[in-house]
């Protein structure tokens, strides 16, 4: 039986080799190289770095933004519909502009606007008028792959038509000092698999690609992807390679091929020493025998990080339409160790199909791989996403713990306000509370609550987290250091802490966790992603997962990215975590993320969500409380979506205007999933929530909407 089909009917690229497929095609054809010194911000010693040139238009946007216009133009420039998502690979966001602002101790919030990493995604989101789901993915450098996965899963479930998918990253201090502090640069070059090989080579870039359910002018496909997690550790990849082989395996089964038919393995291939030993490692496992040609390109690009997985997806492509398989450049004497035999120059060769590896920190590995388009092959048949069983929750609030927070509630009184780290970390382990700041601490905290109350021993085998901001504490450590140091003493440690997907690496870390491990950050809808990404690789056979959303303040930072903290006098933070399973809840409780839509360029969007929930009669009768988020940042515009929703629904059902008691912090809705969890399971509104009478829900559901520049609908139910 067949199903949807992912074809790439446009591409975009721009990097250190130039702008466009053409002129890629033409650098590779040639074995160009394109790390040079770095001009952007000054280094000592200045390593060679694959550097964008040329002319980029330098407005009041960052250069992340600006990469990923110029790519994403050319992927869209013979499309004349907009597409139905968009699902960008970000690491840096506006980093590059946040860095000077801070240095220049600038202290106007509204110059900081573009400082998000989802601020990329929703930036092209309203250049291409696309009013559906805008997702975020920060998994390190294999972010621009795992959103290529999540747009297929997308295209699978009939959730899009079509999907701008790929990633962008700009050179920064924060990324380039930060691998500088970790020893992972090499000061000559990089240079994949040579016995000499010493780090990997900085970069930028971007890569976009539209993925369609329609074969017209596919120049390749996107047969399939996998994802794993080392759980092994947060820089280092397992020596053995096996999350790196389990990720070929997972995307192997999924494009419903078999090994024997992959012509070209575009490697991970960063040169370091140990990235490419673990890489090795797994391909010899996969291919005992007989292998298939194989090289890296990051000897030419350069290493982009979550723009790397996107660009080489496009090369990949670039493979299957042009039959060329790009050369190995920077290796001169490959390591005989790795037994691996690299294509040494560019070559002409028949390619059908070819698996593209990306690994990032935290043991994020993605493998996608692509074929020439219309490859006959078996696909399970297409389906829509279902509601995930909930085996138990958690939060933690300003008042505490999930006890402590419903108790709070209860009684009608705010959860506002910020734990102190021992509050925090009362069910942590020891050895592990001394070398984690606050979030990883939030997080972990979460997770371990969260499985607790499912009374089950197993944990769950994925993790998936929102978290709106990452770590400020790491990243404004980190940042402090490098300015006073003048960029020669920074912390390697608050650096590894600094990745949005760090708190996610630890919690899977801590429960051998080694299924699919994403991060999203989509601000006050980064919970809402990371669902829905569960969601959609819950399709994928994965049995059971962590749901997270957590973010920490910082009495810095917060004041200066989110918006919505300058309209609460108290400062908060927290979050909510789920023990998921695609199976049965033995309480008969579920959740699902069942509406995800685009503010902008969108005037009708709450009627298409009250007709997304079954029309007045249907909501009237279905849900027994609504939680309503309104972010302090946009109240104005979230009030009248509100009110515009109550009076196309006619819904009666006790309302709670969740944030005024969990206060302002963008993965709030977490929490409010887990308030509404526990309604569910009580059976019961608290009276103080319902003008001084209780309501019972009497079987109806939960619904938390999500309001502001995205309208979300996420409901909880019995079955």
């Amino acid at each position: 039986m067949t199903g949807t089909r992912a074809y790439i009917s446009g591409m975009g690229v721009i990097s250190s080799l130039g702008s466009g497929i053409l002129e890629t095609t033409d650098a590779i054809r040639k074995d160009l190289n394109g790390l040079r010194p770095l001009t952007l911000f000054p280094s000592t010693p200045n390593y060679p770095v694959g550097e964008v040139s040329g002319p980029i238009q330098t407005d009041s946007l960052p250069r992340t933004h600006l990469l990923a216009r110029l790519a994403a133009d050319q992927a869209m420039s013979e499309s004349d519909e907009a597409p139905d998502a968009v699902v960008l690979g970000i690491t840096t966001g506006g980093m590059s502009t946040t860095e000077n602002l801070l240095e220049k101790k600038k202290d106007d919030p509204g110059l900081f606007c573009y400082h998000a990493a989802a601020s990329v995604a929703e930036d092209l989101a309203i250049r291409y008028l696309c009013t559906g789901p805008v997702i975020t993915v920060s998994t390190a450098c294999s972010s621009g792959a795992v959103a290529i996965k999540l747009a297929l899963e997308m295209l699978r479930a009939r959730l899009a038509e079509r999907v701008l998918a790929g990633g962008a990253d700009a050179l920064c201090r924060l990324t380039y000092f930060g691998f500088k502090s970790l020893q992972l640069i090499d000061p000559i070059g990089c240079r994949p698999l040579d016995r000499d090989r010493r780090g990997m080579s900085m970069a930028e870039g971007a890569a976009m690609l539209l993925l369609t359910n329609r074969p017209d002018r596919a120049v390749a496909e996107v047969l399939g992807a996998g994802l794993s997690c080392d759980a092994y550790h947060l820089v280092k990849p397992d020596p053995q390679g096996r999350g790196a082989l389990a990720a070929m395996h997972a995307a192997i089964l999924d494009a419903g091929i078999s090994a024997s038919d992959i012509d070209y393995i575009n490697l991970h291939g960063t040169g370091t020493p140990d990235n490419d030993c673990s890489e090795a490692e797994a391909i010899n496992t996969l291919f005992p025998d007989q292998k298939p040609l194989l090289s890296s390109v990051k000897g030419a690009f350069g290493h982009s990080l979550a723009a790397a997985g996107a660009i080489e997806a496009v090369i990949s492509a670039i493979s299957v339409s042009r039959d060329l398989v790009p050369g190995n450049e920077g290796c001169q004497f490959p390591d005989a160790d790795l037994k691996l035999d690299p294509v040494m120059k560019p070559t002409d060769f028949p390619v059908d199909c070819v698996l593209s590896n990306s690994f990032g920190f935290g043991g994020n590995n993605a493998s996608v791989i692509i074929g020439a388009p219309g490859r006959s092959r078996c696909y399970a048949p297409s389906s829509k996403t279902e509601p995930l069983a909930i085996l138990g929750y958690a939060c933690l609030t300003g008042a505490g713990d999930t006890e402590a927070t419903m108790a709070r509630i209860s009684m009608g009184s705010s959860c506002k306000g910020v734990l102190s780290l021992q509050r925090i970390s009362k069910n942590l382990p020891s050895r592990i509370v001394r070398r984690l700041k606050r979030l990883p601490r939030i997080s972990l905290s979460l997770a371990i609550a969260a499985l607790e109350k499912s009374g089950r021993t197993i944990p769950p085998s994925s993790v998936f987290m929102g978290t709106g901001w990452g770590a400020l504490s790491e990243t404004h450590d980190f940042l402090t250091r490098l300015f006073e140091t003048g960029g020669q003493f920074p912390s390697p440690t608050d650096f590894v802490g600094s990745v949005h997907n760090a708190s996610a690496g630890q919690v899977a870390l801590h429960f051998q966790s080694t299924d699919a491990n994403v991060t999203t950050t989509g601000g006050d809808y980064s919970f809402e992603q990371a669902l829905l990404a569960a969601q959609l690789l819950a399709r994928d056979g994965n049995n059971s997962s962590f749901v997270i959303g957590a973010d920490e303040s910082h009495s810095v930072l917060s004041k200066y990215f989110d918006d919505s903290v300058l309209t609460d006098e108290i400062l908060s933070d927290g979050g909510g975590a789920f023990c998921l399973s695609n199976g049965d809840s033995e309480s008969g409780l579920y959740i699902h993320l069942s509406f995800y839509e685009n503010v902008q360029n969108n005037p009708e969007v709450v009627a298409s969500l009250v007709s997304r929930l079954g029309g007045p009669a249907q909501i009237q009768t279905t849900y027994g409380v609504l939680l309503t988020g309104i972010p302090g940042g946009c109240r104005r515009e979230s009030e009248k979506q509100f009110r515009q929703f109550l009076s196309l629904s006619g819904l009666k059902s006790p309302v709670i205007d969740y944030r005024k008691l969990t206060g302002e912090f963008a993965s709030s809705s977490a929490v409010a999933a887990v308030l509404a969890a526990g309604f569910m399971e009580k059976g019961v509104i608290p009276v103080s929530l319902c003008s001084n009478r209780s309501a019972l829900l009497d079987g109806k559901r939960a619904l938390v909407l999500g309001l502001g520049k995205f309208v979300t609908a996420l409901e909880l139910l019995r079955r």
